[in-house]
């Protein structure tokens, strides 16, 4: 008997990663073995044919069906237009995988991240920079970044992707972009900021609209080294703030009117005290 032969596997799971072969102690029969000895190199060819067989399959997997997540805790609440049923609906058509793509470069970035969905990169596009800019092409993307990178003193960009997701009943994906800023100037600090990006196509896979948003004053202090003296200054005035609205909330009249009336007196007090 032949105990403990190595054979090439029976069949192929899309979920595993690996071949997996099987020892077993074959039957003998009357007439011949139900199993024959392969040499070492059929044995390497069959082995080396599964595993390329068993990562397109898993490849074919994971590109057709969305990644589980898990759908808890969802409160119980009532609302005008959702719901908690509504919600878990829409989540459950989400897919959010694990992307990371890291560039030098805004041309280069776009052209890598687009490859994730394997996207087209038509000559126009709507893109809308914060509300500031509105621009019909990529070459006037590209130049606008080259331009105002200058204007700002930064010498070098690293953009990299976080939490890409992907919603293919709406035609968009959307992903957090970080961006690493070194500066032309010694004085001026470098700096990492954080995007909200959001990128709309057709039917044919071809970019059709891409909204970027961003903390534009946050932005603009980093680029002057103003960051840190802001946060210091937010920091001082913030328990005068939270002082006024306990006592604007023990009130009881506390609506859009009355918030209105409430900055127009503390500006009188300015004016009275610094006029």
């Amino acid at each position: 008997e032949l105990i403990g032969a190595v054979y090439p596997p029976l069949e192929h799971k899309a979920a595993s990663s690996s071949s997996t072969f099987a020892i077993r102690r074959p039957e003998i029969s009357s007439k011949r073995l139900h199993y024959k000895m392969c040499n070492p190199a059929d044995f390497r060819q069959r082995r080396s044919d599964s595993a390329h067989s068993t990562a397109d399959l898993a490849k074919t997997k994971r590109s057709l069906h969305l990644q589980p997540y898990p759908k808890t805790p969802i409160g119980f609440f009532t609302a005008k237009e959702t719901s908690p049923e509504l919600i878990l609906d829409k989540h459950s058509k989400i897919d959010a995988q694990k992307h990371l793509v890291a560039q030098v470069g805004l041309e280069n970035f776009i052209r890598s991240i687009s490859k994730v969905l394997d996207l087209k990169l038509p000559r126009k596009v709507k893109f809308n920079m914060n509300g500031r800019g509105r621009m019909e092409s990529w070459d006037d993307v590209y130049l606008a970044e080259k331009v105002y990178t200058r204007c700002l003193g930064i010498s070098k960009r690293i953009y990299q992707t976080h939490a890409y997701t992907h919603e293919p009943s709406r035609n968009v994906a959307y992903f957090i972009l970080e961006e690493h800023n070194e500066r032309s100037l010694s004085w001026l600090p470098g700096f990492d900021f954080y995007v909200l990006v959001f990128t709309y196509y057709d039917e044919e896979k071809r970019v059709t609209r891409v909204d970027v948003q961003y903390d534009q004053l946050s932005f603009y202090l980093h680029c002057v080294g103003l960051a840190q003296a802001h946060a210091s200054l937010v920091e001082a005035l913030t328990p005068l703030i939270v002082a006024w609205a306990r006592a604007f909330h023990g009130t009881g009249f506390v609506n859009p009117f009355t918030f209105l009336l409430n900055l127009l007196l503390v500006c009188l007090i300015c004016w009275y005290f610094f006029d």
